[in-house]
């Protein structure tokens, strides 16, 4: 059977080159950095990690064998309305760092993404009644 193309042109490289400067400004954001910091105590492995998680998602590259769903929902302090900052500072890297037709691929990929972590990690925090948590 013939290799799955790439979703979109881009080299894994490049992914490995977003992946550096997005969390490089993460480390830097006032709410999102403590978040991470948090979990992240070896930064080259976590970027080398979620680049074989956008390598698998864009390249199809099988390297990455991780849940994320399931991290999200057990990192106590991630609530649903940090991903939209996140995706935010996740879009501003890709205009950066990429081609205006790459960064657009790839947002639309992140928001899709993005949208099923928040649901898991809205899924996880209830309150009274059963009532979802959304901040």
């Amino acid at each position: 059977m013939p290799p799955i193309p790439p979703r979109f042109d881009i080299t894994r490289d490049e992914i490995a080159r977003v992946v550096a400067a997005f969390y490089a400004r993460i480390r830097q954001h006032p709410g999102l950095g403590p978040v991470f910091a948090a979990h992240v105590t070896d930064w080259p492995a976590h970027e080398a990690k979620i680049t074989r998680f956008w390598a698998n998602a864009i390249l199809f590259e099988r390297s990455y064998d991780g849940n994320p769903a399931q991290a999200h929902q057990q990192a106590k302090n991630v609530r649903p309305g940090m991903f939209d900052p996140w995706l935010g500072l996740f879009d501003m890297t890709l205009k950066q760092e990429l081609r205006p037709d790459q960064a657009a691929a790839w947002s639309a990929l992140a928001h899709t993404i993005g949208r099923s972590l928040r649901a898991s990690v809205v899924e996880r925090q209830r309150g009274p009644g059963g009532v979802p948590i959304l901040r």
